[in-house]
């Protein structure tokens, strides 16, 4: 099989060193910059948790023609570089290869399929005008969910913290059924040690993930707080459950319920300690904040619903804003 991470940070990084290592795949990348540089020298390189380098032989590239044609794609990008990159995917697309965005938030393709949603699947927060849809065809697409948390201390070289976790399935969950192809990718995702797991409703999979962490995100990355801080101030905690249960709300309407309560998740967070989320992480490295994808989506699915989400939206207000000051998040476009 061939595999493209398009790419290779903390997560594409990840996902294709330890498929190079594997072995059974021919794998590359796309990737720009010192990335490339590093990749083109040194191979994959993976700081393992427990200690010890894991590395393999990298074909990279800057551009998907120099590849061409693959059986899988993997898109590890963050939110705000995904309309720019999918424009440049068309080398890399086959009669029938395969997307799998391993990505946060809710994807572009998330309401596609939804019945009866009100105005079609496509959502503005995370793909304006319709140009990512228009790029990676709906039928392309496996959903997929990675529990897992990385960093790159230093271009092309991935620090491995924790979780090898990664949910796959059709975007159309129950209605598509299992398929081939879904079965081979999370095949392909064991063998090369991850803990895949094949999901037959994966849209509820990326909502409860963004459940638990659209809150804890943008409070860390505005407040530079790591979330046992959070978690830890009875007024903070109050106003994230408060937008959570918006949120269930929400995912309750589109099929997606959540049975457990705030409190309930907010114990199960509370056991990562001083954790440090990827939105401060972002903010401390001055690279752009994924805001869309996490809470815009939830605010824009909230508005189309008719359901009043007046916690969610204070929250991206804040972010939104927190962010524009320091230029990490875009300004409004002019009228």
């Amino acid at each position: 099989m061939k595999v493209c991470i398009v790419g290779a940070g903390a997560i594409g990084g990840l996902i294709g060193t330890r498929l190079a290592a594997a072995g059974r795949a021919e794998v590359s990348a796309i990737a720009r910059g010192a990335t490339l540089a590093a990749l083109q020298r040194h191979g994959w390189r993976v700081a393992a948790p427990e200690g010890g380098l894991l590395q393999a032989p990298a074909r990279a590239a800057a551009t998907a023609a120099e590849l061409g044609a693959q059986d899988l794609v993997v898109i590890a990008v963050k939110g705000p570089a995904l309309t720019e990159v999918a424009r440049g995917l068309a080398p890399l697309l086959g009669p029938a290869t395969v997307v799998l965005p391993a990505m946060n938030g809710v994807p572009w393709w998330f309401c596609q399929g939804v019945p009866g949603f009100p105005g079609g699947g496509a959502l503005a927060s995370v793909d304006p005008g319709g140009a990512i849809a228009a790029s990676i065809p709906f039928e392309r697409v496996l959903g997929c969910v990675v529990h897992a948390s990385a960093s790159t201390p230093e271009p092309g070289l991935v620090q491995h913290r924790v979780g090898r976790g990664l949910i796959v399935g059709e975007p159309l969950g129950r209605a598509a059924g299992r398929s081939s192809r879904a079965e081979a990718v999370v095949a392909l995702l064991e063998q090369a040690g991850f803990e895949a797991r094949l999901s037959e409703d994966v849209r509820y999979d990326v909502w409860y993930k963004l459940w638990g962490n659209m809150t804890m995100n943008p409070v860390s990355a505005i407040t530079g707080a790591a979330i046992d801080r959070v978690l830890a101030d009875p007024l903070v905690r109050a106003f994230c459950s408060a937008a959570m249960a918006e949120a269930a709300t929400i995912g309750a309407r589109i099929g997606c319920p959540i049975e457990q309560t705030p409190e309930d998740r907010h114990a199960v967070t509370a056991k990562l300690g001083a954790f440090r989320t990827s939105m401060l992480q972002d903010v401390e490295a001055g690279r752009p904040i994924e805001l869309d994808a996490i809470v815009g989506a939830v605010h824009e699915i909230g508005q189309r619903l008719g359901i009043a989400t007046p916690n969610v939206a204070a929250l991206l207000g804040l972010t939104r804003l927190f962010g524009r000051v320091r230029e990490l998040y875009p300004e409004p476009a002019a009228s």
